[in-house]
C-alpha cells in the first residue's frame, strides 16, 4: 500500500478514510467553495487550456453558446437537416449541441465534493483505494483537450454549440439544436442518443480518448484530432446516412411505473435503486390495470429484463441449521411474435438491435475455441465428421459461429437472448435465442428491473407487461463518412 503522510501514515485503510473526512469536514464550506469555482482552473491551467466559459458565464447549459439569440441560417435552409432519403447532398448545421462525457477524474470528485476534500485529500483518498490519480488526471485532460478542438472546430465554422454535461442534457437542449455530438465514448453515444426522438436529427460520436475506449459508435479515431476534416466532408457530401434501428418499449398491466431512474446520474447500491423506485412510484395507480404506456426513451442497444439481485444470503440464526435463500431466478412469460406464451426462469432475458449485436448481446452467446473443439470431437467419435480436427478448423467454425450472431444496425428486427434458462417439468425454454420483429413479457418478479442501454431503469414486478418492438420511424440518423 502506498505510504501516506500525516494522519493517513499508519492504521487500518477504514481508521485512514475516517481520519480523512473527519479532517475534511472541518475545512467544509471553505472547500465547498472553492470546488464549486475554483477547483478545474489550476487543472485546466496546468494542461495549458483555457477556462471553460461555464465557470465565467455562469452555470447552465447554454453557458457557452455563442452571445447571439437568432439562429443563422446556411447559405441553402434544407442543409441544415438530413434527407431521410439515401442521397440528400451536404449537411451544413447552424446550431451544434455537444455532450461531453464525465470523465473518472470528473466522478470522484463529484463523488466526495459533500466532505469537502482538497486536491491532495483526493490524491490521497484514491491511493487508499489503489487508483493512480496522476492517470485519472492525465486521461481527463487528454479528454478536455479534444472536446475543446472540437468545440473550436465547429465555432471557426461560424456554428453555434453549446457544450453540456449529463446533468445539463435535457430534451429542450435536444430541440435547439441541428445536430447532437457526443465527445466521449460509445456510453455517451448511448447518452446522447437517449433524447434524441427526431429521425432527422443527426447525432454524430467523437472518440475523446481513443487509448482506453473503443468507440464502435463514433467516427474513426484520425477525426479525433483532424474534426474539421469531418466537418469538410459533412459539408461535400462525402458521407451517408446510416439509419440505426431503435426498440420502443410500451409498458402497461397492474403497478406499473413509467417514471425512469437515470442509473449513471445516481450510481446506485441495489438497495438504494430499488428505494428510488419505490419513492417515485405513483401511490395511487399501483392496484388499477394501466393501459399501455409508450415509453419516452429509445433503445439503441439493448433492453434487459431481470431480477435487481442475482443471489441473496439469508439466516435465521446463528444456529447451524440457518437457511440460504441462494441464486433468485427471474420468473415471467414471454410471447414472441405474437406466439403463445411460455412460462420461463432464467437469470435475465436480453433483447438487442442490430447495434446491440456486438455488445452484450454477443457475450452472452458467443462460443470459446474450447467448446468447439470438444464439440467437435465428440462428433468424431460417431464418424460423423470426415475432416481432419485441427486447430484451424477449430477456429474458423468457431468464427463462424460468432459472426452470424451479428447483423446490421439498420435491419428493422430485435434479437432475443434468454440467459442460463431453467429447464424443468414446469418451465420451458423452447428458442434461447433468435430473431424476432416483437416480443412481450409479463413479469411474475419481486424485484426486477427493465434496463435500456445500461443507463435509464423502469420498475418491472408481477402483473406489469411490456411490448418490445421495432418501430422504423424510431431509427436514429447518424453518419458514415467516406474514407
Amino acid at each position: 500500500m502506498t505510504c501516506l503522510p500525516g494522519f493517513l501514515g499508519g492504521g487500518s485503510p477504514c481508521a485512514a478514510l475516517r481520519a480523512l473526512f473527519k479532517s475534511s469536514r472541518r475545512r467544509q464550506h471553505h472547500h465547498q467553495r472553492r470546488f464549486a469555482l475554483t477547483s478545474k482552473l489550476p487543472l485546466l491551467a496546468s494542461a495549458g487550456l483555457p477556462a471553460p466559459a461555464s465557470l465565467a458565464a455562469g452555470p447552465g447549459p447554454s453557458a457557452l453558446s455563442s452571445p447571439s439569440p437568432r439562429r443563422r441560417l446556411s447559405a441553402d435552409a434544407s442543409s441544415a437537416r438530413p434527407s431521410s432519403k439515401a442521397g440528400g447532398g451536404g449537411f451544413r448545421p447552424s446550431r451544434v449541441v455537444v455532450v461531453a462525457k464525465t470523465t473518472r477524474y470528473e466522478f470522484e470528485q463529484q463523488r466526495y465534493r459533500f466532505a469537502g476534500l482538497s486536491e491532495e485529500d483526493l490524491k490521497q483518498l484514491l491511493a487508499l483505494k489503489g487508483s493512480n490519480y496522476s492517470g485519472l488526471l492525465e486521461r481527463h485532460r487528454i479528454h478536455i483537450k479534444n472536446v475543446e478542438h472540437v468545440v473550436d472546430s465547429l465555432r471557426n465554422e461560424k456554428i453555434e454549440v453549446r457544450l453540456v454535461k449529463r446533468r445539463e442534457y435535457n430534451e429542450e437542449t435536444v430541440r435547439w439544436a441541428d445536430a447532437i455530438i457526443a465527445a466521449g465514448g460509445d456510453g455517451t453515444m448511448l447518452l446522447a442518443a437517449s433524447k434524441v426522438l427526431d429521425r432527422l436529427k443527426p447525432v454524430i460520436g467523437v472518440n475523446t480518448d481513443p487509448d482506453r475506449s473503443e468507440g464502435h459508435l463514433c467516427l474513426p479515431v484520425r477525426y479525433t484530432h483532424s474534426f474539421p476534416d469531418a466537418l469538410q466532408k459533412l459539408y461535400r457530401g462525402e458521407f451517408r446516412w446510416q439509419w440505426r434501428q431503435r426498440i420502443r418499449l410500451h409498458l402497461e398491466g397492474t403497478g406499473i411505473n413509467p417514471v425512469p431512474v437515470d442509473l449513471h446520474e445516481q450510481q446506485f447500491s441495489q438497495e438504494q435503486h430499488s428505494r428510488a423506485h419505490v419513492n417515485e412510484r405513483f401511490q395511487d395507480q399501483r392496484s388499477q390495470v394501466s393501459k399501455p404506456h409508450l415509453l419516452s426513451v429509445r433503445a439503441l442497444n439493448e433492453v434487459f429484463i431481470g431480477e435487481s439481485l442475482s443471489s441473496r444470503v439469508n439466516y435465521k440464526s446463528c444456529k447451524p441449521s440457518f437457511k440460504f435463500s441462494l441464486h433468485r431466478a427471474s420468473y415471467y412469460e414471454i410471447s414472441v411474435d405474437d406466439g403463445p406464451w411460455e412460462k420461463q426462469k432464467s437469470s435475465g432475458l436480453n433483447i438487442c438491435t442490430g447495434t446491440g449485436s456486438k455488445a452484450w448481446s454477443f457475450n452472452i452467446n458467443k462460443v470459446a475455441n474450447q467448446a468447439v473443439e470438444e464439440i467437435l470431437k465428440i462428433a468424431k467419435k460417431y464418424k460423423s465428421l470426415n475432416v481432419p480436427l485441427n486447430k484451424e478448423l477449430v477456429q474458423k467454425v468457431t468464427d463462424e459461429y460468432n459472426e452470424s450472431l451479428l447483423y446490421d444496425p439498420e435491419e428493422p428486427k430485435m434479437f432475443f437472448s434468454i440467459r442460463e434458462p431453467i429447464s424443468n417439468r414446469v418451465f420451458s425454454s423452447s428458442r434461447q435465442r433468435g430473431f424476432a420483429s416483437k416480443v412481450c413479457v409479463r413479469s411474475r418478479c419481486w424485484d426486477a428491473c427493465m434496463v435500456v442501454d445500461g443507463g435509464t431503469s423502469f420498475e418491472f414486478n408481477d402483473g406489469a407487461i411490456a411490448s418490445i418492438l421495432i418501430n422504423t420511424d424510431d431509427a436514429l440518423c447518424t453518419v458514415l463518412l467516406q474514407e
